[in-house]
């Protein structure tokens, strides 16, 4: 694929750009190791301060940065500044916090005895380069939320970006530099994913971590295990979106809308599996699939526009070659299901809710990344968690319910890193982010996200210390 930047509202390549050769690679590796050994043995409150210049660079960026990303990758103007705003609060939320997440961690004394110590701790140590391979969908604030822990833990990062978005690939290794950053500490790669392989293995690189497809995933995890090297993965999402009787059925359908359809419905965490109790599945249907319908469709350069393209042609593709599988299969459309015929040029889809959704059809099992929802009836609580956990994914889940006993049951039974409770899913730098099964392993933000790069380290002092 080539480096470029390609306006998914028209078509029009905006820029392109060259790979790096195997020198500029060698050179960016051998600057990011050396950072390291230098970066590594700072203090917290020389990166707090330098973190800290880089939020408040990026808040004087954020509407430029907004244009760069809408232009890339399609998404709503309105959307995109908030995105900027969004890793503004994160890359402070770590420079107030980080210290505390990663402060020394005491053995209680009577342990420390019984192992013949004087005392014992625990040290949370930098591991080193970590190398970060990262999607298009959230082009700022998926590298945000891995550089910021990174950053403040004391590693130096390497960035390979989507082919897609390399303006905003560009400004982010641009950003860290002017912040005043050591020279080498967060670089951008302009290489393509076959060159990956070759900088996983290079010995300088501690670790790796990953937010894209499944694919991706699996093969970024192969190499690190076969080099023994520490990975993160956030791949994939099918949430389920859960609404029983007891729940605000008006407030509900309006939150599917969002859950559904943020970032043109390109998100992991979107909701796109609706199970909803057979004693208000026509209610929300029908004030769900209204809302869906009077959605604006437009520029994503104007405000009012709700959906903008998608951020690839073949995006599309895949996207509706999952419609037309299901509406073959039987299902039907209560909306949507095609292009709109008033942006003929650039990649747009619109809004779409499918419902008569079985096992046979591939929008069961598979991704739906953009506009489209299904909604399923359920008889009960046991059918609602049964469909809610026939997914390969496991990334977040909502659900909708005043039962106390229900909300106990969704959050023992779901299989997902998340259960949100009459709302819908979202991120945030004091909860940790990540999923189960082929939704990827490890976490991101929290004390949880910045610890998973680092070596946690045990410390004993023998006992004739004392």
């Amino acid at each position: 694929m080539p480096i470029a930047s390609v306006n998914p509202a028209t078509g029009e390549t905006l820029k392109t750009f060259d790979p790096l050769g195997p020198e500029g690679i060698e050179k960016r590796l051998a600057a990011a190791h050396e950072a390291f050994l230098e970066y590594r043995v700072t203090g917290f409150g020389e990166r707090a301060r330098l973190l800290k210049r880089a939020a408040g660079l990026l808040e004087e960026d954020q509407d430029d940065i907004a244009r760069t990303m809408t232009r890339e990758m399609g998404k709503p103007i309105t959307a995109a500044r908030a995105e900027a705003a969004k890793c503004v609060k994160a890359m402070r939320w770590y420079a107030a916090h980080a210290e505390r997440l990663l402060a020394d961690e005491a053995v209680p004394d009577e342990e420390a005895a019984d192992s013949g110590a004087s005392r014992a701790f625990v040290r949370y140590r930098p591991l080193g380069v970590v190398l970060a391979v990262m999607p298009w969908n959230f082009p700022l604030w998926q590298v945000v939320r891995f550089a910021a822990p990174a950053l403040m833990a004391g590693n130096t990062g390497l960035l390979k970006h989507a082919s897609n978005v390399p303006q905003t690939a560009l400004y982010l290794g641009d950003l860290f530099h002017r912040a005043g950053f050591p020279e080498g500490c967060f670089q951008t790669l302009l290489i393509g994913s076959a060159e990956v392989e070759g900088v996983l293995r290079d010995v300088r690189v501690a670790a790796a971590t990953l937010t894209g497809s499944e694919p991706a995933g699996r093969s970024v995890a192969s190499i690190a295990g076969d080099e023994v090297k520490k990975t993160v993965l956030e791949l994939g999402g099918s949430d389920p979106y859960v609404v029983m009787p007891s729940a605000d059925v008006d407030k509900a359908a309006r939150v599917a809308v969002t859950a559904r359809v943020q970032n043109n419905g390109q998100s992991c965490i979107a909701a796109k599996r609706f199970i909803v109790h057979e004693d208000v599945y026509d209610t929300f249907t029908e004030r769900f699939t209204a809302r869906m319908e009077g959605l604006t469709v437009g520029d994503p350069l104007e405000e009012s526009t709700d959906i903008g393209p998608l951020a690839s042609e073949q995006g599309r593709a895949d996207l509706e070659a999952l419609v037309d599988d299901a509406l073959r299969l039987g299902a039907g459309a209560l909306c949507g299901a095609g292009r709109p015929e008033a942006y003929p040029r650039g990649w747009y889809y619109l809004p779409t809710v499918l419902t008569g959704i079985t096992p046979r059809m591939r929008i069961h099992r598979e991704e739906t990344f953009g506009p489209v929802a299904t909604v399923y009836r359920v008889a009960d609580l046991d059918e609602a968690v049964r469909t809610a956990n026939d997914s390969p994914f496991g990334l977040s889940s909502n659900v909708w319910t005043r039962d106390e006993e229900e909300v106990a049951r969704f959050v023992r039974d779901l299989e997902a890193g998340g259960v949100f409770v009459n709302g819908m899913t979202a991120s945030h730098p004091a909860m940790p982010f990540g999923g189960v099964k082929r939704s990827g392993y490890g976490r991101e933000l929290s004390g949880h996200g910045i610890k998973e790069f680092c070596n946690t380290t045990t410390v004993w002092r023998g006992g004739a210390e004392r």
